[in-house]
C-alpha cells in the first residue's frame, strides 16, 4: 500500500472511530438521563418530583464519571469522589447500593444522600461500571426542619452517613433504614425517595447490560475510556487557546462575625500554561463556624462547570475535562473544611462563588468577553412543622434570581444559573403538599444591573403559612449584588422579611432561622444579574 493509501486509511479509521465514540456519548448519556426519569417518577417529596433536586451519572471501574444527565453542576462535579469513597470503604455485589452523605468522605451537604451500584456484565467478577444519583432530601435531621438551617458545626446539621451497604442483593437492610429513618422527619417520604433512588440505579444498571449484550464489554469499556481522552483532548486544545499568565482574584461571602467588616474571602490564583492550568485556592480564609464552609469536592464540581461553559458544546461532560487542570486547596480553609465545620450551605452558596471567582480570573485573561455576575446566591428557603391533623411536613427551595448579562445579550430574567439547575415549584403542587399560600411570584422588576446589556431581573415570592412553623432563609448578595462587569452596574441586593397583619416587618439577615406563628407573611426578594458594558452619556 502507498504512503497516500495508508495515510487515507488511517484517517479513515479515525474518523469512523470518532464517530463510534459519539455514538457512545449518546448512549451513555442516554442511559444517565433514564435513571433520571425513573428517579423522578418514582420520588414522593416535590423538592425531587417536581423541583427535579437530583442528579445521574455513568462511572467507570475506577470511578471516573464517563457520563451525566443535564442535570446539577454542584452534584455532578463532585459526584466521582463519592463513588470512589463509596468503593474504597465497601465491598460491594451484584444487585448491592452503598449509601453515603458525608461531606468529609466524598460528599457534599448532608441532605444530598448518594446512592452508588456496581454494575456487573458478562458475568465478571468485579464491577465493570458504577451507576450513582443524588437527591436532595427535604430533611435528614439536625436542629432545625430542613437541615438548612445555620448551625455552629455539622452535629447541628443533620444525620452524617458515611459509606454504607443499604441495599443487599436487591433488598433494603432494613435494620440500617429504620436507624436513617428514626433520625429524620417525615421518614415515609425519606423512605420513598429513598426506594426512587433505587429504582434510579437499576434503571441505568439494566441500561447498560443491555448494551453490553448488543456491543459487548470490551467494547463498552474500550468506548468509555476513549470519551475521558475526547473530553481531555479537547480541554487541553481550549487551554492552549488562552493567554499565558497568572491571574490573582477574590470574592466575598456574607459571614456574621467572620472578620471586621462580617465578610469572608475566597482567594483564586489561577494559572495558565502551556500543560494546562492550576485553580490555587488556598490563601482563602480559614474555616469558620459557619454553613458557608464547603469541601474540596465542591471546589472541583465548580471548576468543572466553569470549564465545561469555555468547551464547544458537543464536548463530553466527564472526568476528562479536569485531566490538564490541578485543583489547590488547603485543609482547614473555608473551601476545604476539616470536622466538625458546618456546610449546609456551602453546596448552595460557596459553590456559586466559586463560579464568581472562576469566571472571575478567565475575564482577567479575556476581557469583556464573559459575562457579568448572575444572582450569586441560590436563595434557600427551608421551613416545617404540624399541620392541623398533626402530620409532619419539611419544605426546601432554592428561587430563581437574574443571569449576568453578557458582551452580547441582556441577561434572562427569573432563572437558575450556575451551580443550580433545578425548577420552580409550581404552586398548585407547594399548596396541594403544604399548609402555606403562594401570595405572590413575580419578576422583580428592574433588580438587573444597568449597562450596555442588562443583567436579567430577580424574583419577588410572598409565602403566607397556615401552621405555625420553623423555617430559615440562607442567601447571599444581600450587602452588594452581583458584580457588573465591562463598566456595567452592580444588580439588586437580595432581602427578606417576616410580618403579621397590621405588625411591623422583621427584616431577616441572609443567615437566619426563624419561627412564624400561623399567618405569617414571608416576603423574598432574590437578586439580579450584573449589566455588562457601560451606557453611553446621554447627547
Amino acid at each position: 500500500m502507498s504512503a497516500a493509501r495508508r495515510k487515507r486509511a488511517s484517517r479513515a479509521a479515525a474518523d469512523a472511530s470518532g464517530l463510534w465514540v459519539e455514538v457512545f456519548d449518546h448512549l451513555f448519556a442516554s442511559a444517565a438521563e433514564e435513571m433520571g426519569a425513573a428517579l423522578i417518577r418514582a420520588s414522593f417529596s416535590p423538592n425531587i418530583k417536581e423541583r427535579r433536586d437530583l442528579s445521574c451519572a455513568l462511572f467507570d471501574a475506577r470511578g471516573r464519571m464517563i457520563a451525566q444527565a443535564a442535570h446539577l453542576p454542584v452534584h455532578l462535579g463532585s459526584a466521582p469522589l463519592s463513588v470512589q469513597a463509596a468503593i474504597a470503604a465497601v465491598p460491594m455485589q451484584p444487585d448491592d447500593a452503598v449509601l453515603l452523605n458525608d461531606p468529609y468522605q466524598g460528599g457534599t451537604h448532608l441532605p444530598d444522600l448518594t446512592l452508588v451500584s456496581p454494575v456487573f456484565l458478562a458475568g465478571e467478577r468485579r464491577p465493570s461500571f458504577y451507576v450513582a444519583n443524588r437527591a436532595h432530601h427535604a430533611d435528614v435531621g439536625g436542629a432545625a426542619p430542613g437541615s438548612m438551617a445555620p448551625a455552629r458545626d455539622i452535629h447541628g446539621e443533620g444525620l452524617r452517613i458515611p459509606p454504607l451497604k443499604l441495599v443487599r442483593g436487591g433488598r433494603f437492610d432494613r435494620p440500617i433504614l429504620e436507624l436513617l429513618l428514626a433520625n429524620m422527619r417525615v421518614p415515609r417520604e425519606r423512605e420513598a425517595d429513598l426506594d426512587a433512588q433505587w429504582a434510579a440505579n437499576r434503571a441505568g444498571a439494566r441500561r447498560l447490560a443491555e448494551l453490553c449484550a448488543e456491543h459487548g464489554r470490551a467494547v463498552l469499556v474500550r468506548r468509555a475510556a476513549e470519551l475521558l481522552e475526547w473530553s481531555a483532548r479537547a480541554c487541553r486544545a481550549e487551554l492552549a487557546l488562552l493567554p499565558r499568565g497568572r491571574f490573582e482574584v477574590e470574592d466575598v461571602l456574607e459571614v456574621p462575625g467572620a472578620s471586621r467588616d462580617g465578610l469572608a474571602r475566597i482567594r483564586l490564583r489561577l494559572e495558565l500554561a502551556r500543560s494546562g492550568a492550576t485553580f490555587d485556592f488556598r490563601t482563602t480564609d480559614d474555616q469558620l463556624e459557619s454553613p458557608l464552609n464547603t469541601v474540596h469536592a465542591v471546589v472541583v464540581s465548580a471548576v468543572l462547570y466553569a470549564l465545561r461553559l469555555l468547551l464547544p458544546a458537543h464536548t463530553p461532560t466527564n472526568d476528562g475535562v479536569l485531566a490538564p487542570v490541578r485543583v489547590r486547596t488547603r485543609r482547614g480553609s473555608l473551601v476545604d473544611a476539616c470536622y466538625p465545620a458546618p456546610v449546609a450551605a456551602g453546596n448552595v452558596e460557596t459553590s456559586q462563588r466559586l463560579v464568581d471567582v472562576i469566571l472571575a480570573g478567565f475575564d482577567r485573561a479575556l476581557p469583556g468577553r464573559l459575562p457579568a455576575a448572575s444572582s450569586g446566591t441560590m436563595a434557600n428557603l427551608s421551613f416545617g412543622g404540624h399541620d392541623a391533623r398533626g402530620a409532619a411536613f419539611t419544605y426546601y427551595e432554592t428561587i430563581a434570581g437574574g443571569a449576568g448579562a453578557g458582551p452580547e445579550r441582556d441577561g434572562q430574567s427569573a432563572v437558575h444559573t450556575h451551580m443550580t439547575n433545578t425548577r420552580n415549584t409550581p404552586i398548585e403542587a407547594f399548596e396541594l403538599a403544604f399548609p402555606a399560600r403562594v401570595e405572590r411570584l413575580d419578576v422583580r422588576r428592574g433588580s438587573g444591573g444597568r449597562g450596555a446589556r442588562r443583567g436579567g431581573d430577580g424574583v419577588e415570592k410572598v409565602v403566607r403559612f397556615l401552621a405555625p412553623v420553623r423555617g430559615a432563609w440562607v442567601a447571599e448578595r444581600s450587602l452588594a449584588g452581583p458584580i457588573g462587569r465591562a463598566g456595567g452596574a452592580r444588580g439588586a441586593c437580595s432581602e427578606a422579611e417576616l410580618a403579621l397583619d397590621g405588625a411591623p416587618k422583621r427584616r431577616l439577615g441572609s443567615k437566619a432561622a426563624f419561627d412564624a406563628p400561623a399567618g405569617a407573611r414571608l416576603t423574598v426578594r432574590t437578586p439580579g444579574g450584573g449589566g455588562h458594558g457601560g451606557l453611553s452619556p446621554a447627547p
